[in-house]
């Protein structure tokens, strides 16, 4: 493929895939055509037991670096106006997997062109249902990872520089928690409140005062997100009901961080149900931790970039949830923010990436994978 035009081929890729979305765990067409770009260029794939992504490898031997992208779509109606919009109602890539994809299948095939010169492997991780989320781990059960010295992934977001690339040891995504809270009380007449106990005041006290866990117990130094997303209670208006509901998630940085705002939400609950005469059923669901750039791959992810002549710049905590911290819990590596450009933000009915930073972020990758090879 030494005369292709990537430039034009990658943009083709990338548009493909916006226009062809498919959800967690359903990415078959997606997989399909990726293993048929890959067959097409000699790509050797390796058989692991996955029922949707693939894995495929570039030269041999040890030692052994991993690359990653997603490929599961959002269940969000496209409202871009793109000639290659979504396809599929409900369905759109709306995080920038499509982006991820054509950049990663670039950097691919680019390594395919030097395999015989690389000093080891080269696996490279086409993942899916990272917004289940959960992907990684099907990929690392399914024996993906075994031997590997480090592994790197990216990610399209709107906060970094055009041109750039967001650079940052440590952790550039937050842990994401998933709580659902039902308050028991005792249903009673609306004109006779005094006969029951009212759940809706005390789960309006508990949206109060979940607030004070991140203004009164976290230092001001650690970012840190609670945030209330449903309230549900009763369903006519004479009638107190038995129950109230309330969900949300937290978002931390730091592991101390993270089991301290779940004890203190857990409490505050609690505390409140029994202070009047109730009970509070507590659901809390555990989703990815915070990922953790490790600081040789984060060096080199800098050199790299200032060989290419592309600028590092450090980005903010970012506290969207990224399942390729399922990976930094065993595996050192680095997870690198991509600037989309000047556009709405990521899950937004309108979003899409910047089709002409795939070509120069393919050809960094490919850069950071040959690196990797000779240096960790």
């Amino acid at each position: 493929m030494s005369e292709i035009n990537w430039e034009s081929y990658l943009r083709e890729e990338y548009e493909w895939f916006h226009a062809n979305p498919e959800l967690s765990y359903e990415e078959e067409a997606t997989t399909a055509h990726i293993r048929s770009a890959l067959k097409r260029a000699g790509v050797r794939i390796a058989e692991y037991p996955l029922k949707t992504g693939l894995v495929a490898e570039i030269g041999g031997g040890e030692p052994i670096v991993a690359l990653r992208t997603d490929i599961d779509a959002l269940p969000v109606q496209e409202n871009t106006e793109l000639p290659y919009a979504s396809k599929h109602a409900g369905k759109m890539h709306a995080c920038g997997h499509d982006f991820h994809m054509a950049a990663v299948l670039g950097a691919t095939l680019l390594l395919k062109e030097r395999e015989e010169k690389l000093p080891g492997t080269v696996r490279i991780l086409f993942q899916p249902a990272e917004e289940a989320p959960g992907g990684a781990r099907v990929v690392m059960d399914a024996g993906a990872l075994d031997g590997v010295e480090a592994i790197f992934g990216l990610h399209v977001v709107p906060f970094v520089e055009k041109g750039a690339l967001g650079i940052k040891e440590g952790a550039v995504t937050a842990s994401v928690d998933r709580f659902v809270l039902r308050f028991h009380g005792k249903g009673t007449h609306a004109a006779a409140p005094n006969a029951g106990l009212d759940p809706i005041p005390v789960a309006s006290e508990f949206v109060l005062a979940a607030q004070t866990i991140v203004s009164r117990r976290i230092s001001p130094f650690s970012p840190a997100v609670v945030s209330v997303t449903h309230v549900e209670a009763g369903n006519t208006w004479n009638v107190i009901p038995e129950t109230a509901l309330v969900e949300g998630t937290t978002r931390t940085m730091g592991k101390e961080d993270r089991a301290l705002v779940r004890e203190a939400l857990c409490t505050q609950a609690e505390k409140l149900a029994e202070a009047h005469g109730m009970t509070a059923e507590i659901e809390w669901h555990e989703g990815p931790p915070a990922t953790n750039n490790e600081a040789g791959c984060i060096a080199l992810a800098r050199r790299v970039a200032e060989k290419r002549g592309i600028p590092a710049v450090t980005p903010p905590g970012w506290m969207a949830g990224e399942d390729f911290a399922y990976y930094h819990e065993t595996y050192k590596g680095a997870f690198i923010l991509v600037s989309t450009g000047d556009i709405v933000a990521n899950h937004n009915p309108k979003f899409h990436a910047d089709e002409e930073a795939i070509l120069p972020t393919a050809e960094y990758l490919a850069d950071l994978m040959t690196e990797a090879l000779g240096t960790l």
